[in-house]
């Protein structure tokens, strides 16, 4: 079976392990467009899950492996019943959510960095930071699947829901 054979029976795990270099970036946010519309996310959708992922993968070369060449990342995607759940670690030293300054505070607004997590959390449904079980962070963000979405969404027509991290 070829490997587009094989993407094509529909996806249910996905595990990456990268290397810390730019090319990484790009390669994760391929797989993300993939691996979305595989799981029947429609184009606006697939491109926002690329793009949080490419925030993810983005972070994890440059804050949590600080570009280390020796570290890796790891980006795992599973497709559950209900959502796509996307994990991206770090080999790095971790952080705590709450710890990040607000990117909309006025002191931060001209900053060039400080918004990835922030894009992220619009992007997806859910977000969350852990410590990584070997050590650095790891980002868990969610979506909820298409044909999932009628039966659970508020009546507010808002389908973000932010998870504090630890």
């Amino acid at each position: 079976m070829r490997a587009r054979d094989a993407m094509s029976a529909h996806i249910k795990h996905v595990e990456m392990t990268l290397a810390t270099r730019l090319g990484s970036i790009n390669r994760a946010e391929k797989v993300s467009l993939r691996v979305a519309a595989e799981a029947g996310f429609d184009d606006d959708d697939c491109h926002k899950i690329s793009m949080a992922v490419r925030e993810g993968v983005i972070n994890a070369f440059q804050y949590g492996n600080r570009q280390c060449k020796e570290k890796k990342i790891h980006l795992v995607f599973d497709v559950t019943p209900e959502k796509l759940i996307v994990h991206v670690r770090d080999e790095g030293n971790g952080f705590k959510l709450a710890s990040l300054p607000n990117p909309l505070a006025e002191e931060n607004l001209l900053k060039t960095s400080g918004r990835g997590i922030f894009l992220m959390r619009a992007l997806m449904d859910e977000l969350d930071v852990k410590q990584g079980t070997r050590g650095g962070a790891e980002i868990v963000l969610s979506k909820t699947l298409p044909g999932a979405r009628a039966s659970r969404e508020p009546r507010n027509g808002n389908r973000t829901r932010y998870v504090k991290g630890r």
